[in-house]
């Protein structure tokens, strides 16, 4: 038995850490890949400051209410109700927030969470061909996901999650919305008395997203017919028609292995391997270290660190932009850490915080509060 459930181990080890290897490995052929074909891709900056430290790879050991974006079924796992909030300033004077609460019910063998992440700017100039120095009127931009997710434990070792969200985008005074859903998987055992976790998710399957609204509304110039005399006529009112854009939909496989598995101490090592629809295959390698009841109290504290690598984002710059050259070596780089406090009435308080490098782009922080009861 437990030669065959070791076997089963160095197979998905072979599936998440030899996968990306294998596709960075092709060469030759015509690329495919559809970049910038895909809408609303604020789905996929995250939530919470300790996915963000672990750049992804969290989904395997998610079991916190973060993990109603990460890994629906990660949230059977919860022993209580709980309260995630977070916040972080992205590129360009932006900022992406994201909330979710969790509520485990049936004994805990069932959980049902609620989450909602919105990203946008206020009160930019617009600018036109001709007015370049401004119209004087300004916009906005507010994209906005709600979710709703159900999770079960099937037996001690597996459980299952489905989420299901509404996506609306408002983009100055167009404004477009989709459906889609997130199924994830966690199996969770026993290798030589330490932890193993594997996770299955695929995130944001759903409709496509297209735009309506008074920016789309214009007066189109009647032109007259081969033959037909030139008339001066009023240009009739009419509306544009976008295409419709998919979500990006991504397609993950995580393991987690706790290499120091004691009783207020854990060193997880964690791998995982993405396929989203609208770039080319990734992987994340990360690592976290844990510490329970610290001088016998109720604190704790944890290190996170991870490097991310996505073909997509590997900007080619010649040797003289130094500057620059120096700034995307960093890319895919993250690191934090953060405290809490438990009670033995399974109170829990705690703050995280992540910091992303993200290349030429610079840099982001991101923090998060965490309560439990």
């Amino acid at each position: 038995m437990q030669k065959a459930l070791f076997n089963r181990v160095l197979l998905a080890a072979a599936v998440v850490f030899g996968a990306p290897t294998l596709g960075l490995a092709q060469e030759g052929g015509e690329d495919n890949t559809p970049y910038g074909t895909t809408s609303a891709e604020f789905l996929l900056l995250g939530a919470g400051a300790r996915g963000a430290a672990l750049g992804g790879a969290f989904a395997s050991i998610a079991d916190d209410p973060s993990a109603l974006y990460h890994n629906p079924a990660g949230i059977a796992l919860v022993r209580g109700p709980g309260v995630t909030l977070s916040t972080y300033d992205y590129v360009a004077d932006t900022r992406y927030s994201w909330g979710g609460v969790v509520f485990p019910f049936g004994g805990g063998t069932s959980s049902f969470g609620i989450q909602l992440g919105t990203f946008g700017f206020k009160d930019q100039p617009v600018y036109t061909v001709e007015q370049p120095d401004g119209t004087g009127s300004v916009y906005s931009v507010n994209e906005t996901f709600v979710g709703a997710t159900y999770a079960q434990n099937f037996s001690d070792r597996f459980s299952a999650g489905l989420t299901a969200k509404f996506v609306f985008d408002q983009l100055g005074d167009a404004e477009g919305n989709a459906f889609a859903v997130d199924f994830g998987t966690n199996f969770h055992a026993m290798l030589n008395n330490h932890p193993i976790k594997f996770s299955f998710v695929l995130a944001n399957l759903g409709t496509n997203l297209s735009y309506s609204g008074d920016a789309l509304n214009a007066e189109i110039p009647r032109n007259p017919l081969p033959g037909e005399p030139e008339v001066p006529t009023q240009p009739q009112p009419g509306t544009l028609r976008t295409k419709d854009f998919a979500l990006p939909t991504v397609f993950r496989v995580g393991l987690a292995y706790d290499l120091v598995a004691r009783e207020n101490s854990r060193l997880t090592l964690l791998g995982d391997f993405n396929q989203p629809t609208n770039a080319k295959a990734g992987f994340v390698l990360g690592g976290e270290w844990g510490l329970n009841r610290l001088g016998g109290s109720g604190f704790g504290a944890a290190l996170r660190g991870s490097y991310s690598y996505t073909a997509s984002n590997s900007a080619e710059l010649t040797t003289l932009d130094t500057d620059l050259s120096s700034r995307e070596d960093l890319q895919g780089l993250a690191f934090g850490g953060g405290i809490n406090y438990s009670a033995a009435n399974g109170f829990l308080l705690g703050v995280d915080y992540a910091y992303r490098h993200m290349g030429v782009l610079g840099s982001t922080s991101f923090f998060t509060f965490n309560l439990g009861w």
